[in-house]
């Protein structure tokens, strides 16, 4: 029997195939479009986490805000005084815009007048090249924005001259509990004193001691320092106190192993455990010197907001609540100001970066 044997040549049909497939995937129709890209649409998902929450908490804000200020428009549209209705945001952003003309005003008068000196003492040295000539202060009532200054001032003088006791008194505290067994009823005893009862005690004795020409550190201004200073001590020698004494103990161990000297050891293992309660301290600590102060001055009638704000109520006009409305608005604000910068400085300052602050 013979057999049939089938060998077939595959090739040219595998090639054929193949150029088939290729055709077919290359070549389109003449009128087919190309297909457009879909188009972007926005999702909250492409933006970070972190913007997310920020955009969220300004977000809040803002509506907070809003609403208040509707608020406090109904309300005080309900309110009569006997200088007249209560002002509302409206009424107090006019006012403020005002006190901002009455200081470029004031400005002016001020270069006036001493334009007015130079011409005279040039006309009398053309006249007699001999004559002694001077220039006379300028004496104009302060504005608005001359006691934000002052009041500024004030407050960052006495604060620094509280942080340079407060710290190394509270450092101090918290690495030797004997030091911190006695200081501590003085801390706990002076730390509920009213600034009011400071202010007159402060007042006399800067009267009897204190004597300076220098018109940058009058009596006034010293006197608001120091209650300031008096009355913004206590938080930080508390926190610094509490931060120094709670260091991590493998952290002192480890120290006394290399035997670190003080210094370093305070330096190096130290601050850097303690910052965060520290500038908790501080913080409230400059928010109460700038609540002290405001009363301090318009108490003793130094110069600052504080004053200004008394002024205004002695007044009576029919703008000085809108006037007292603005000054509380700015206290507020530059409190809040006061307050982010110190926030900032406690996260540049801070050797983690990571942790949340508020």
């Amino acid at each position: 029997m013979s057999t049939l044997t089938l060998n077939p040549d595959l090739s040219d049909v595998g090639e054929e195939a193949m150029t088939d497939q290729i055709d077919s995937t290359q070549t389109k129709p003449a009128d087919q479009e190309p297909t457009a890209l879909a188009p972007w649409r926005y999702s909250a998902w492409s933006i970070p986490m972190a913007a997310q929450r920020s955009l969220r908490g300004a977000s809040l804000s803002v509506v907070g805000i809003m609403l208040f200020m509707l608020l406090w428009q109904a309300t005080a549209n309900s309110i009569d005084t006997s200088l007249g209705k209560f002002p509302g945001p409206i009424q107090v952003f006019s006012q403020a815009q005002n006190m901002v003309e009455e200081y470029d005003r004031e400005q002016q008068r001020r270069v006036d007048f001493f334009a007015r000196q130079q011409v005279r003492n040039d006309e009398l040295l053309r006249n007699d090249p001999s004559a002694e000539v001077r220039i006379r202060p300028y004496t104009g009532r302060p504005t608005f924005l001359n006691q934000i200054a002052t009041s500024l001032m004030t407050v960052a003088f006495g604060f620094a001259l509280a942080m340079l006791v407060a710290i190394p008194l509270g450092i101090v505290c918290g690495l030797s509990e004997t030091i911190y067994n006695a200081t501590n009823p003085l801390i706990q005893l002076f730390k509920p004193v009213s600034p009011l009862a400071w202010l007159p005690l402060v007042t006399m004795l800067v009267s009897a001691l204190y004597v300076s020409d220098d018109p940058m550190f009058e009596k006034s201004f010293v006197t608001s320092a120091i209650t300031v200073a008096l009355c913004c001590l206590w938080p930080t020698v508390i926190n610094t106190t509490v931060g120094v004494a709670s260091v991590d103990k493998d952290l002192i161990n480890v120290s006394r192993v290399i035997c670190l000297p003080t210094h370093v050891h305070i330096r190096k293992i130290v601050l850097p455990s303690a910052i965060p309660l520290i500038f908790t301290g501080m913080r409230l600590s400059l928010a109460t010197g700038w609540m002290v102060l405001i009363a301090a001055e318009m108490l003793a009638q130094n110069p600052g907001l504080g004053k200004f704000i008394w002024d205004e109520f002695q007044n009576g006009s029919s703008d000085s609540l809108s006037r007292i409305m603005v000054a509380v608005i700015v206290i507020g604000f530059i409190g809040l100001i006061l307050d982010r910068l110190m926030l900032t400085l406690q996260r540049y300052l801070s050797w983690d970066k990571q942790t949340v602050l508020r």
